[in-house]
Formats: structure tokens, sequence, C-alpha cells
């Protein structure tokens, strides 16, 4: 039976132009790096891929992309089938992880003729993995919190256009930045207030507020009572 392109799981080395060129496929494909980089632009990102991170392209995501020095790609395509429903660009940090899974494709792209049943149990791994990984930046927030965050920050985490990044991060999580990182305190200071006996003040501070007044007033406007009141509730 003849399977079209885009309907089978396709792993190989691939090198880009110097040249610009433009299209989109039906077809998930995710990029790894194994020499050189590559420009690539969508409507709403502008990232220079290297060997560091792989990205991952959905389906129907048109896209302009040349690599203006001596490179090499691992190139993975998957069909829709195999992917997270709604799915959405995502530049992932190469860790330990994702550098053992770039090492199996590599292994599967030597061995690969036609699409073996091993590689398509690996793609469909891929998939998982790509429906768990966290975004950079709502890493970034998690572990920033306490402190002050741009959305200029935020949006160069994710290469993408300051003015569209809040749409999108409201699209991932069903809430703004603002109330994404207000939400994450708030969990914070009501977790140091019950399992600790640091003072509110210090608290507040944790909590990346530079006063006791102003945490007063977001924690009330937030919760409905004090911070102080409400530790006394958990008596």
């Amino acid at each position: 039976m003849n399977v079209s392109k885009g309907e089978k799981v396709v792993c190989e080395k691939r090198t880009y132009s110097h040249e610009f060129d433009s299209h989109q496929h039906v077809y998930g494909q995710l990029l790894f790096p194994l020499q050189g980089s590559l420009e690539i632009q969508t409507l709403r990102r502008d990232l220079q891929l290297n060997p560091d991170y792989c990205f991952y392209l959905p389906p129907e995501c048109y896209h302009t992309f040349r690599s203006s020095e001596r490179n090499s790609f691992l190139v993975l395509d998957m069909p829709k089938s195999y992917l997270p429903h709604h799915s959405k660009g995502m530049y992932v940090n190469l860790d330990g992880q994702w550098s053992a899974i770039r090492y199996l494709l590599m292994e599967e792209a030597k061995e690969q003729k036609g699409s073996s049943v091993a590689l398509n149990e690996l793609a469909r791994y891929v998939s998982q993995k790509l429906g768990q990984s966290t975004y950079p930046s709502i890493e970034y927030i998690h572990n920033h919190f306490n402190e002050a965050i741009t959305i200029e920050q935020l949006a160069k985490l994710e290469h993408y256009h300051p003015v569209y990044y809040s749409s999108w991060f409201e699209q991932v999580t069903g809430k703004s930045p603002k109330q994404y990182i207000s939400d994450i305190r708030l969990q914070e200071a009501k977790r140091l207030l019950r399992e600790t006996t640091w003072s509110v003040t210090f608290i507040s501070h944790e909590c990346g507020f530079s006063s006791l007044p102003s945490f007063t007033r977001w924690f009330v406007r937030l919760e409905g009572i004090s911070p102080s009141t409400y530790r006394k509730t958990l008596n």
C-alpha cells in the first residue's frame, strides 16, 4: 500500500540552502541541529536555531528558513495522528533526555528503510514528550516569580515578538502572564504562611514585594483576608 508524504514517520539528515525558502506542511516537524544553525521565521517568531536546542514546528505553520553556513540537521516528520491536539511550536533546550532522544533518532535514521516499527514507536514517545515539555518562559516564571519580570524578557526566551507573546501565553495557559505570575506568588505566600514561622514582612519579600503594605493589599484583594488573618485561620 502506498503511503503519501505526511502520513508516515520520516527521520533523516538534511541540509538547508543559504537562500531563503518558505513553505508549510501537513505534518509536524522536529529539527535537531547537528552542525551550523538555522534561521527560522514564523508569523510570530524569529529565531536562530543552534545545536543547544531543538525546535518543533506544528502542522500548517507557514515558515521561512535558511542557513548561512555549512549545516546538518536531524529532522523528524510526524503525521498529525501522532501529535497532541492543538500542538504549538516549541523551542526546547537540548537537555539530557532530549539528547538521548536525538541519539536514538540518529540510530533509526541510519537503519531506516521506509518507516520502521521502532521509529513509529519512538515518534509517538517524542510526541508525548512534547506534550509534557515546559516552555522556557513558563519555566523561567516558576524559577523567578519573586523578581521583576517583563514581557520582553519572556518573549525573548520563546523567540516571540513581544506584541504576540501575551496572546500566545494565554492560549497555552488560559491566563495572562500577569495573572499567572500573581497566582504563583499567591500559592507560595500561602505555603510559607502555612509551613513556616517566618514573619509576614519576610514572606512578603520572599514573594517579590517591596513593602509589607503592598503585599497585604494584594493578598486581601485576592483572598479577602489579610496574611496575618489567613495564618490565624490555620491554627
